[in-house]
Formats: C-alpha cells, sequence, structure tokens
C-alpha cells in the first residue's frame, strides 16, 4: 500500500516489513533503490521536478520523519510509523551478517566510511564489508569509485552524501552498479562510527530527534523553517481538498 504526501509516494509500511521488503531485494537480477524522504526531502520535491522524479524511481520508500507520520492523517491511509534511515540500515546489516552477502560504504568525510564499516563489524560480528570511499569527490570520480564497487562485488551500496545529492548520484550510476541494493543513508555514517551521538531514546519514540538535533546545533533553525512550511501547505492542500 502507498500513502502519498504532496506527490512523493510511500510505502505504508511497519518497520520490520520495510526490512524484510529490503533484505528481499537481494534476490533480485536488478538493482533496487531505497530512499527515506523526510520533510524537507518532500519539500525539495515540490519546486524540484526532476529530483521528485527521481523519488518516484524508487523501489521502496519509507517515511524518515515524523512530520510525513503526522501528514498521512489528512489522508485515507495513515502511516503508523516512522521508518528512521539509520535503524533500516542497521536492519538490513544485521539480516546480513553471517552471510556471503557484503556491503560498500560511500560517503561522508574522510575516514568517516571505515569508522563506521569497522563500528558495524564490531556490533554485527560476521558482516562482510567489502570496501569504502568517502563523500568528497566529483564526477571525474564516478567511474572509478563504480569500478571499485564492482570490483569488490558489493551487495549492498550504502550511498551517504546527503540530499539530494546521495540519490540524484543513485538514480543516475544505479544501471552502472552491480550490486543488488543502494541505499540513501544521508549522515548516518557520523553516527555509526561514533562521531556524532543519535538523540536518547525518549526524543525517538515522541518523533523529536528533530529537537534534540536544534538543541545541539542551533545552527539548524532555519532549515527548521522548512517544517513549518510543510505542515502549512499540508494543511491548505487538505481544506482545498487537493490532498
Amino acid at each position: 500500500m502507498k500513502t502519498k504526501i504532496l506527490e512523493v509516494a510511500f510505502d505504508n509500511l511497519l518497520p520490520h516489513e520495510a526490512i524484510e521488503k529490503a533484505v528481499s531485494f537481494l534476490y533480485n537480477d536488478t538493482t533496487s533503490t531505497i530512499f527515506t524522504p523526510n520533510p524537507e526531502m518532500v519539500m525539495l520535491a515540490q519546486k524540484d521536478a526532476e529530483f521528485a522524479e527521481v523519488l518516484g524511481t524508487a523501489d521502496l520508500v519509507v517515511p524518515d520523519g515524523i512530520g510525513i507520520v503526522y501528514a498521512s492523517r489528512l489522508t485515507d491511509s495513515k502511516i503508523s510509523r516512522r521508518v528512521p534511515g539509520i535503524e533500516l540500515l542497521e536492519g538490513i546489516l544485521n539480516k546480513i551478517k553471517d552471510t556471503d552477502y557484503s556491503v560498500y560504504f560511500l560517503g561522508a568525510a574522510p575516514g568517516v566510511a571505515e569508522d563506521a564499516a569497522a563500528k558495524m563489524q564490531e556490533k554485527y560480528p560476521g558482516l562482510k564489508v567489502c570496501g569504502s570511499y568517502h563523500g568528497y569527490f566529483d564526477d571525474a570520480d564516478n567511474d572509478h569509485i563504480i569500478a571499485e564497487i564492482n570490483a569488490a562485488t558489493a551487495d549492498v551500496v550504502l550511498v551517504g552524501l546527503g540530499f539530494p545529492r546521495q540519490e540524484r548520484w543513485i538514480f543516475q550510476h544505479k544501471n552502472l552498479i552491480d550490486a543488488k541494493i543502494m541505499i540513501g543513508v544521508g549522515g548516518s555514517f557520523d553516527v555509526l562510527s561514533g562521531r556524532l551521538r543519535r538523540a536518547p531514546r525518549v526524543f525517538q519514540k515522541l518523533g523529536l530527534e528533530w529537537l534534540y538535533r536544534l538543541l545541539r546545533q542551533p545552527s539548524r533553525l532555519l532549515r527548521q523553517t522548512v517544517l513549518l512550511k510543510f505542515v502549512i501547505l499540508c494543511v491548505y492542500k487538505k481544506i482545498r481538498g487537493e490532498f
């Protein structure tokens, strides 16, 4: 079942169902893509038709943001739980540990992907990491990175380049990469590596991770105004019968 929020269609799945669907892509013959939009990404899709098209091509789209869950209550297809991208990522890693499937870490600052990979191997013994590369590259490096991923025979490629760069990169290169799964993971590597702390569980359960990040990084205040615009737009469209 799909739930459309401002023209972005989300898979209406519980977290464990999203993990199971993601892992099922490992049995396909093609490369499947996974995106985890939050309200900021949905708002960008409103004014960037190309980005909206990219999101629409994904094989799995999950709501990484409590705002998406609340907005769904204005529709006839309510989303009961958000699916944080970092939890989906770790769920996949947990499922493929002690198997022959391997994962490649692409993104973040130099050294971060490597540290994140090492931490995940400690947390999930038996996890096979086949390589990593930082996110500070330009288009001239694409061929080299793609060749390295393919030579490593990666099954899962975690792409942490931040939105919308990571979604565009996945869309543009998925047909050149032999992996079974490519997923945009945003800034997850910083958390997985231990460089950043995720919000305490109480904030997670209340859907207030955005508030925790804002309290720790007041410079994010301007970005948070997008959430207010998102709410206003959703309510406006509901009143007009367009939601």
